[in-house]
């Protein structure tokens, strides 16, 4: 996507339509239109030629696009567990781990990144047992150390109050992973917003919306269902979800009153 993004970049700045850059490397323009989007894979000589055709001659900028290719190419760690997920859930989980901001709405159950691993696994109990639970709770605890390094990207989430209620595992499991929110609430690059009950209907669905460090790319959406989760990147949907994504924030409760929201549902247990 990045790689994309630069080289559209780079086309526009010198007026060339994507025809032309297509007959460049033996393509057609919806090839471009991919490469661009960062939808399919690289040829460094394809790149190569673009970059030319483009008129990149500096040895320096065409060596940092043509590693970008190289790095397009490597095969990220989450694919180690591409045994127990499937490839959309892989792609997705990637992003989020690109992503400098993670913008989410849940209804049904805590967020998978300040899931407690015995609260993960009664989760996870619902679809698989086994080896393959065991794999995908070794999958989330690594995907969670995104917000755990020296630069830990940023998680901004609101969570209806009936996911805090909906009781998972034993009564000390649903404990612990109330305590463990309010831990996480206290962080600075954590904000977690409570939608109660008397607010009524929210949004109809999960929401996950990704934003990456780099301007080149933009934010993505996701909508989870069962068994898949769709992907949106165009810009007037993501103009759509970021409002409605500001309109759950403004009627949740403020991120000031989380640990308190929590306490009080700790109390009713």
């Amino acid at each position: 996507m990045l790689l994309g993004g630069r080289l559209r970049r780079l086309r526009e700045a010198r007026g060339i339509t994507r025809e032309a850059a297509g007959e460049a490397i033996r393509a057609s323009h919806s090839k471009i239109s991919r490469l661009e989007l960062g939808r399919t894979g690289f040829k460094t000589r394809d790149v190569e030629d673009l970059l030319t055709l483009y008129g990149v001659t500096g040895e320096d900028e065409r060596k940092g696009l043509l590693d970008l290719v190289r790095q397009a190419r490597e095969t990220g760690w989450v694919h180690e567990y591409n045994d127990v997920i499937p490839g959309w859930q892989e792609t997705r989980l990637e992003l989020e781990q690109a992503s400098s901001l993670i913008r989410g709405y849940e209804l049904q159950f805590v967020p998978p990144l300040l899931r407690t691993e015995e609260y993960a696994r009664a989760v996870l109990s619902f679809d698989d047992g086994g080896v393959a639970l065991e794999r995908r709770l070794e999958l989330l605890m690594r995907c969670q150390e995104l917000l755990l390094g020296p630069e830990p990207a940023r998680l901004w989430v609101v969570v209806d109050e009936a996911a805090l209620r909906r009781r998972l595992g034993d009564r000390d499991v649903m404990r612990r992973q109330l305590t463990r929110l309010m831990e996480l609430a206290e962080l600075p690059h954590i904000t977690v917003q409570v939608m109660p009950f008397t607010t009524g209907a929210a949004a109809g669905g999960a929401i996950t919306l990704l934003r990456f460090g780099e301007p080149e790319l933009g934010d993505v959406v996701f909508l989870d269902q069962l068994t898949s989760s769709l992907c949106l990147d165009k810009p007037a949907d993501i103009y759509h979800y970021r409002q409605v994504m500001d309109r759950l924030s403004a009627r949740a409760e403020p991120p000031g009153a989380t640990v308190t929201v929590l306490h009080e549902v700790l109390k009713s247990m």
